[in-house]
């Protein structure tokens, strides 16, 4: 590890910010993942006094303060809520307590279907109806009394805590061109009825025990999926005004502090989400806008940040896959991106479907998502992903109301690049404080083994990561 000192260690610290800031001092609690290790608890690190510093050195600036924490969690939808309403009443309850304790994972951001997603036992919406019915005379979420309902009352139960956002992947058949929930697109005709279900589900859900507290417009907005699952294509403009004229304004109407997420799909369509924002009505109604990561680049949500200040981001769909050879190993992968989710303003991430079975069933769908956590036939045995360990290492430190603030690189600092790049000679990292004062930081590895040195005020220390690995560092 080069080292700076004398003359170039001064031009390196007031190159980046932090190097002045208050000390860190006292014991460092670690803990780590990698190889056979699994979230495991290691020797605490001292801070000792600065003497020289590392031309990769990560810098930490807690007064550079940015977005206000969240939460964590993954996806309840029909099929995880049917594949846990599956185990016994002791199986179930050991994994709510594993999943949902506040002492535990505290998992606390989570999302439902407002109606069947891919991710469903069948096709199903809360108004099942041969012909248009404007008047929703045949609504009704009888279908989710047998075994949702009852699996969210339980995880609400287990943490009070709970954040619950809802995504319909298409609405009813009958709202749509193609009349079907499979593909399609939205009818502009439908856009008042279709406000009132949003209302009359929230209305609904409130009224069986469940309080929804945000919700986004459709999954994937820009994709019908070929017709393979439920989908529906909502052009911009249609998004805009459905929020703008109806939506937004039928909540508001009801009195309802359900927010609203737009978009809820991929870094690469930023620029419609940019233009969402840009429409002055629809913008007072909209709270912030929901990202998945399967295509372009985090640092878009900085982009969005920049131009809208006070809206908010939140990382709403992205799980492993049952099928890869990784599945229950890729922690450093999922650190790498929990990381740059974190680093470009998003407040929450949330996974796709918390349990699958090992097949990644129940499924009608045409993709091999797996769960954050496997529930094997018959046996009931628990598989955890690679995800789920990557998880612990923030879920179970980054404490909601928790503010992220600036890791800075000095090798990028020093040759005039992106101190937002947060990457240290291929680690990436991420730093928070807590509302009770506690630091935390988390340091990905996804290169060989490497020694990196943590720069606070006067102080330093050292951490040795080895190859692949995950490590969460946490202070008062």
């Amino acid at each position: 590890m080069k080292a700076a000192s004398g003359a170039a260690a001064l031009a390196v610290a007031r190159a980046v910010p932090g190097l002045g800031a208050v000390d860190s001092s006292g014991p460092v609690r670690v803990w780590a993942t990698y190889r056979d290790r699994r979230y495991a608890a290691g020797e605490a690190l001292i801070w000792k006094p600065l003497t020289e510093i590392a031309a990769d050195a990560i810098v930490l600036d807690p007064a550079s303060t940015k977005q206000e924490i969240l939460g964590f969690g993954g996806a309840l939808t029909d099929a995880t809520c049917y594949v846990l309403s599956q185990l016994s009443a002791e199986e179930r309850g050991a994994v709510m307590h594993d999943l949902f304790a506040p002492r535990e994972m505290d998992m606390n951001v989570c999302r439902t279907t407002i109606g069947a997603s891919d991710y469903s036992r069948s096709v199903y919406s809360y108004d099942e109806s041969d012909e248009p019915d404007p008047e929703l005379k045949k609504f009704s979420i009888d279908h989710d009394k047998a075994y949702i309902l009852p699996m969210l009352r339980e995880v609400r139960k287990t943490n009070p805590e709970m954040f619950l956002f809802s995504s319909p992947w298409s609405p009813p058949g009958w709202m749509k061109s193609g009349g079907s929930m499979l593909g399609g697109a939205m009818r502009k005709p439908s856009y008042a009825p279709y406000a009132r279900y949003f209302l009359k589900f929230l209305e609904a859900y409130k009224a069986d025990g469940v309080e929804i507290n945000a919700v986004t417009v459709q999954n994937e907005v820009d994709t019908d999926q070929d017709g393979r699952m439920p989908a529906c294509l909502w052009g911009q403009e249609y998004e805009i005004e459905f929020v703008r004229d109806h939506l937004g304004p039928a909540l508001r109407a009801a009195g309802s502090k359900t927010r609203v997420w737009v978009l809820d799909h991929n870094y690469n369509l930023w620029g419609r989400a940019m233009d969402e924002l840009s429409d002055a009505k629809a913008y007072e109604y909209i709270d912030g806008i929901a990202w998945h990561g399967y295509f372009g680049d985090a640092a878009v949500m900085t982009r969005l940040h920049e131009a809208f200040p006070a809206k908010s981001a939140y990382w709403t769909e992205g799980g492993p896959d049952i099928a890869a050879s990784d599945y229950a190993t890729d922690w450093a992968k999922w650190g790498e991106t929990f990381n740059g989710v974190l680093n470009n303003w998003a407040r929450s991430i949330t996974s796709w479907n918390l349990a699958l079975d090992e097949k990644g069933k129940p499924n009608i769908g045409p993709f091999s998502c797996g769960g954050v956590v496997t529930v094997e036939n018959g046996s009931h045995k628990i598989t955890k992903s690679g995800q789920y360990w990557a998880f612990a290492h923030y879920s179970r430190h980054v404490k909601r109301g928790a503010r992220a603030f600036a890791t800075n690189g000095t090798e990028a600092a020093a040759s005039g690049g992106l101190l937002e790049d947060r990457v240290a000679g291929g680690v990436t990292h991420s730093g928070f404080r807590n509302p009770d004062g506690s630091m935390v930081v988390v340091l990905a590895n996804r290169g060989a083994e490497r020694r990196v040195q943590l720069v606070h005020g006067a102080n330093a220390l050292e951490v040795d990561l080895p190859a692949d690995s995950l490590f969460t560092l946490q202070w008062s």
